[in-house]
């Protein structure tokens, strides 16, 4: 009985660091996409933040 109490409590540790790596890999996900769109915007965004500071 002990051993199927120690299994099941190793099953639930598993499932959490599953969850973790899932959070972590989505987190990445967005990181990667963020940047991809500061590489193909940033002369864009750069611009606009200049003329704003300008006018002002």
């Amino acid at each position: 009985m002990s051993q199927l109490m120690a299994l099941a409590a190793l099953l639930r540790r598993d499932e959490e660091g599953q969850g973790l790596a899932e959070y972590a890999l989505i987190l990445a996900l967005i990181a990667i996409v963020a940047i991809v769109a500061l590489i193909f915007l940033g002369g864009q965004v750069s611009s606009i933040l200049s003329t704003v500071g300008n006018s002002i």
